[in-house]
């Protein structure tokens, strides 16, 4: 499609992060795939190397299906997407709620029937999406048209303080609850018995596998076979994390950069969808859960708990019985040792007193009377 390239915010076109997309048939449904504008192969949306300055994404995209910016966490971006909101020209009545309250550049969807809006901010949480309301910041690419809608401004807006209400009104809760019930719900995951999806998450990439979480969580596949593969090792983690919460687990996933429509398609005969069966597969081979190490019940699941505080003992066990069966294997060899260094003595000592004159031990005899290293000596070298 043709891109109105001067409608484009000049401060987004300073950044290096554009691809090309091209829409594709996915398990009979169309998806737009991220293209890279210098080789025309498949772009990732974690790979800066797929991706181009605007002028040569805008050149590419002429021969592409359109132009594409992807957000990350080095801009200052947030992408505002709401569909389904525009008929015959018009914005629905929430969509236009949105729209000027935010107060920034918007501009109308590739498909006619929804809208984009650029604002300078951050997601609040890590909920990214609700109905037909879903925010970009990093991970994710959104198509650019340049079809700015009549007025909206043509520069992209500083607006945190402004979306930060509309994000817990039209994503963080649902319709139906008052600004003052969904500012209970969010602050409910500071009680005891439950830690926010955000804390979660920060614990989770500070984890020893936390890299493995994080790539994973940004949507990307790297080092598995399929997107399938991916989607179950990160529902693994996250069956560990929620302690087997299937729906949070649901809700999690739903806002990594995994997520896809395929989701959501019924896969199996029982009537299942893809996703409610991989979270149940996840479950069921998650033998150990996260507990918090604050005393209160934190986040229980089935399965064994795991927490900070009890694992330590355990370990320091294992390294215990470690160290005890070293210990014995060392005093056996230290045993035979003895035994061999008394046998040489003796056998010097035979061959000694037949050399006429000799009444002291010979130079050689002496070179292999060395004590042999302590056990502890040993363990030492063993371990350090």
């Amino acid at each position: 499609m043709t891109v109105d390239a001067d409608a484009i915010p000049p401060s987004l076109r300073e950044y290096p992060q554009w691809v090309c997309w091209r829409a594709k048939e996915r398990d009979g449904k169309m998806t737009k795939i991220p293209i890279d504008p210098q080789t025309g192969s498949f772009a990732s949306v974690s790979d800066p190397e797929t991706w181009a300055i605007y002028e040569v994404a805008l050149g590419a995209s002429e021969s592409e299906d359109g132009l594409g910016y992807v957000f990350t966490e080095d801009d200052p971006f947030v992408g505002v997407d709401l569909d389904d909101c525009r008929e015959d020209g018009e914005l629905t009545g929430w969509a236009e709620d949105i729209v000027e309250r935010l107060d920034s550049y918007t501009e109308v969807s590739p498909s006619g029937t929804g809208v984009h809006v650029l604002i300078e901010g951050m997601i609040p949480s890590t909920k990214s999406r609700s109905g037909s309301v879903e925010c970009y910041d990093s991970a994710r690419f959104f198509t650019m048209t340049g079809d700015h809608v009549d007025g909206t401004p043509t520069r992209i807006e500083e607006r945190q303080d402004t979306f930060a209400p509309v994000y817990d009104q039209y994503v963080y809760g649902d319709d139906e609850s008052t600004t003052e019930e969904r500012a209970q719900k969010r602050d409910a995951g500071s009680t005891p018995t439950s830690i926010s999806d955000a804390e979660l998450i920060e614990k989770a990439t500070s984890a020893k596998n936390g890299e493995k979480f994080e790539r994973l969580w940004n949507g990307s596949t790297a080092g598995y076979e399929s997107q399938s593969e991916a989607d179950m090792a990160l529902c693994c983690l996250l069956a560990f994390w929620t302690g087997n919460d299937e729906a949070r687990m649901d809700q999690l996933f739903r806002d990594s950069g995994l997520y896809r429509e395929k989701w959501d398609e019924v896969h199996y005969a029982d009537g299942s969808t893809y996703g409610e069966q991989t979270i149940a597969n996840a479950v069921q081979v998650s033998n150990e859960t996260y507990e918090q190490d604050t005393g209160d019940q934190g986040i229980a699941g089935t399965g064994s708990s795991v927490s900070a505080s009890n694992q330590e003992p355990t370990l320091l066990r294992e390294r215990v019985d470690l160290l005890r069966s070293r210990l014995d294997s060392l005093e056996r060899e230290l045993a035979i040792t003895r035994d061999e260094v008394a046998e040489l003595r003796q056998s010097q000592q035979s061959r000694s007193e037949l050399r006429e004159g000799e009444t002291e031990p010979s130079a050689q005899a002496e070179s292999v009377t060395v004590q042999p290293s302590s056990p502890l000596q040993r363990l030492i070298d063993v371990f350090w």
